[in-house]
């Protein structure tokens, strides 16, 4: 089943940047198709897109978002 692209954005299903639903749908897909580390496809995916400076950026937001500012945990 193919995802919709949103206009806005240009992620699958409308979701802006950063939220972690697209992470999840690309890594759900590879794993549907047989990958052996689906978040490692998803991770690959996000640098090619955004490069490893914006997808630091955009962890950043997330962690900031959920409140929580520790790595690694």
């Amino acid at each position: 089943m193919a995802t919709r692209k949103s206009k806005k954005y240009g992620t699958a299903a409308g979701t802006p940047p950063g939220s972690g639903a697209n992470f999840k749908a690309v890594a759900a897909s590879a794993a549907k198709s047989g990958a052996r580390d689906p978040d490692a496809v998803a991770a690959a995916v996000g640098r090619k897109k955004y490069t490893k400076a914006g997808m630091a950026k955009l962890a950043a937001a997330g962690r900031k978002r959920k409140g929580g500012s520790s790595k690694g945990k």
